[in-house]
């Protein structure tokens, strides 16, 4: 496989740049394009590694309608998330802040939201860019994962939920795609929660029968009634346990039209052929525009449902067969932007929440993404292999067909870049992380806005990157880093993802320092003995850590216990709780 900074050109793509060049295109011709008002189409992958696509350096995996959309837009070379789980990722992307700002993190492992009937959720006083080009007359579309929460209070009050968040019209899985979806042997929750409710049964069971025999063999001056609830209770694990994989398929994995339920639970085979026909029946309803859809796939999150013409098309098993076919779904999408005309008018962006998750395995077979030369995967707070993922933009006409840049982006910059394309105006009461990514992709500005970008695990703070523009380089300060099982492994094998503190992870005094310029799959730490100014960029970067932390402000915990905490009241259910069943898609 080609390494992923290897520049995915196609010969076309490099004979187009060279025409512009020769025909005198020059970037700072373009006018002002704020305000501009293009529709705007966001396509994210879910656990998509950056070396599964083949522009960015995979030649086995087939990719062509990703690589198609590279070669007619501009490729971001050092793209990266906020965050490298979904939950957290997400809510920067949608707010362009860190997610500590907002309180989407935790600090007790609780790292995104565990179930769809919890009170957790992207607070209602955030804004995100599809509120603000909502209010600018943009029809606004979410089709997809969510994963943001749903309820506060009742299962009805939907505080969370899109529709409360600038969207108009919500299409999609409020949750997310997990192996319990299909009580997978790559359990989320399912596994854990039985493995406890067993252990319950058999220590009540126990109790039952010793506190029984005691009473009839007269050992004990008890009455009956400790026996009795010890029994009642027994069975009630033994039962909840037995049924507790249909319970959470039930409870997590639904699909939503606006606010109504319409298939408890899923389907999965034709989950993949609804939401292409919500995406195409979006877009002819608003293709006079200006429009906003954000289409966030399922696709490529465990349990990896495929649908049978894509099953043992790759050379990479399961997971491969499911990145084709969710490369697929982009060709349709994109072919359906042509067939409505709207191709020339719209930008289109595709990215990655995250890296590939290193620790889905199953014996010897890995079902999780290829993060290429990058160290770490999902989970990994501060390793780029959780946290550079896939960055494409296209723009027909406007934005330079072939281009790759490598300054460093967020996907937080996505934030300022569609409010102003709407005509919005970015909130001057909070803070905002991302930058306006406009004069980097038309090419008048030489450099990133990003000095520097900060890596969260959770609440904790585990690295920090410091791109010095007048040398050209890029640092990486890590302050903690997660300790790899088994010893030399490159991952956290044996549980779901690498832990963010606590006794299994390392701190470091004096931090590890990489310059990822010469070093990207950071494999030698610098020293003061072989860097020169070791300690002259540890101090600049712990003076910019110490300047961002002044800027966050304390607000409530969205993931922690309490928001975390399954309750019955706010189950989202489409009859009467708990008969939660109907399929109103068929037909």
């Amino acid at each position: 496989m080609l390494h992923p900074e290897h520049s995915c050109l196609s010969f076309r793509s490099w004979l187009a740049v060279m025409i512009s060049v020769l025909l005198g295109w020059e970037p700072s011709a373009c006018s002002d394009l704020s305000g501009s008002r293009p529709n705007i189409l966001l396509l994210m992958a879910d656990d998509l590694g950056i070396a599964d696509v083949g522009c960015y350096g995979n030649d086995t995996i087939r990719t062509p309608n990703i690589d198609r959309l590279a070669d007619g837009g501009v490729m971001l070379a050092q793209h990266i998330a906020a965050a490298s789980l979904c939950t957290p990722s997400r809510a920067a992307f949608l707010t362009g802040r860190y997610p500590i700002r907002s309180g989407m993190v935790s600090s007790n492992g609780n790292r995104v939201l565990r179930w769809a009937g919890v009170s957790g959720g992207l607070p209602t006083n955030e804004t995100t860019f599809a509120k603000i080009l909502r209010d600018k007359g943009y029809a606004t579309g979410l089709i997809g994962k969510w994963h943001l929460g749903l309820n506060c209070e009742s299962s009805g009050d939907h505080c969370h939920h899109p529709l409360n968040h600038g969207f108009d019209h919500f299409y999609g899985m409020p949750f997310s795609m997990m192996g319990d979806c299909i009580q997978w042997d790559l359990s989320e929750k399912r596994a854990r929660l039985e493995g406890r409710l067993n252990l319950g049964f058999h220590v009540l069971a126990f109790a039952a029968l010793t506190l029984s025999a005691g009473k009839l063999a007269h050992l004990f001056a008890v009455s009956w009634t400790p026996a009795i609830w010890s029994t009642m209770v027994a069975i009630l694990l033994f039962v909840t346990s037995y049924f507790l994989g249909a319970l959470i398929v039930h409870a997590d994995c639904f699909l939503m039209r606006n606010h109504a339920i319409t298939e408890q639970p899923m389907r999965l085979q034709r989950t993949t052929s609804l939401i292409l026909k919500e995406v195409s029946a979006f877009l002819k309803r608003n293709k006079q525009g200006p429009f906003l859809l954000f289409v966030s796939f399922l696709h490529v999150h465990t349990p990896l449902v495929t649908t049978e013409k894509f099953l043992g098309t790759s050379v990479h098993g399961l997971y491969g067969d499911n990145v084709e076919e969710m490369d697929w779904m982009v060709g349709r999408i994109l072919d359906s932007l042509d067939a409505e005309g709207l191709t020339h008018n719209t930008l289109v962006y595709f990215t990655s929440d995250h890296g590939g998750s290193l620790e889905a395995q199953l014996g010897n077979d890995q079902y999780g993404g290829w993060n290429g030369i990058y160290k770490g995967g999902k989970g990994m707070g501060g390793w780029e292999g959780g946290i550079r993922v896939p960055g494409i933009v296209r723009w027909p006409g406007v934005l330079a067909a072939g281009r790759v840049i490598q300054e460093p982006t967020s996907l937080m910059d996505v934030f300022p870049t569609v409010v102003k394309l709407g005509g919005g105006e970015v909130p001057q009461d909070r803070v905002i992380d991302g930058r306006d990514l406009l004069p980097l992709l038309l090419g008048t500005a030489p450099y990133s806005e990003h000095e520097f970008l900060m890596h969260y695990c959770e609440r904790f703070l585990h690295a920090a990157r410091w791109h010095q523009r007048d040398r050209g380089a890029v640092w990486k300060v890590h302050y903690v880093t997660p300790h790899f099982h088994p010893d030399g492994a490159g991952a956290c094998y044996g549980r779901p993802v690498c832990p963010c503190s606590g006794d299994d992870v390392a701190h470091h005094d004096p931090p590890l320092l990489f310059d990822l310029s010469r070093d990207p799959s950071e494999a030698r730490a610098l020293t003061p003995d072989t860097e020169p100014l070791f300690y002259q960029v540890v101090e600049r970067v712990a003076a910019a850590v110490e300047s961002h932390q002044r800027t966050l402000s304390p607000v409530p915990p969205q993931l922690d216990l309490l928001g975390n905490l399954w309750r019955p009241w706010l189950q989202p259910c489409c009859g009467p709780f708990p008969l939660c069943w109907c399929d109103r898609e068929r037909g």
